[in-house]
């Protein structure tokens, strides 16, 4: 059996985009994936993100959100995702003593930055966990089929 590849989701706050894609990875590819996720200006995990989610039947319970440095020179990456086009530009482009063997930018819109009422706010995160979903479980395939 192989062992199990490393998936950092990266994200500027770590509150909403790459929380979900790591709770899609543990869904779809939590077999053959540990999923990870965090933020280059971490702050909490936003409760729009919270309920969401749970409508899906995940349950961010015990999540919160990490720093990237939690894991510069401690975690062993494979593949760097990261979800959002600040920190795109703003990511580290070297890992101390590690070699990312893949990075990717899937850049989702910020639900955080959505405007209207608490319904369409709503809406904005639905519209986004939904990508993020459906972006996940499209990589994993691709992966799979790869044989990574």
């Amino acid at each position: 059996m192989k062992p199990k590849r490393n998936v950092l989701f990266l994200c500027t706050h770590n509150s909403a985009r790459s929380q979900m894609a790591e709770a899609f990875l543990r869904r779809y590819g939590g077999g053959h994936f540990n999923a990870y996720s965090a933020g280059l200006e971490p702050t909490e995990i936003d409760p729009m993100t919270r309920e969401v989610m749970r409508e899906v039947g995940i349950d961010l319970e015990g999540q919160y959100a990490k720093g990237v440095k939690t894991y510069l020179g401690r975690l062993m990456v494979n593949h760097l995702i990261i979800v959002c086009e600040a920190a795109g530009r703003n990511c580290p482009r070297t890992w101390p003593g590690l070699e990312i063997e893949e990075r990717l930018l899937w850049p989702f819109d910020d639900p955080a930055e959505a405007q209207g009422s608490r319904e369409e706010k709503l809406q904005t995160f639905r519209r986004i966990r939904d990508q993020v979903e459906r972006q996940v479980k499209s990589w994993v395939e691709e992966v799979s089929r790869k044989g990574v």
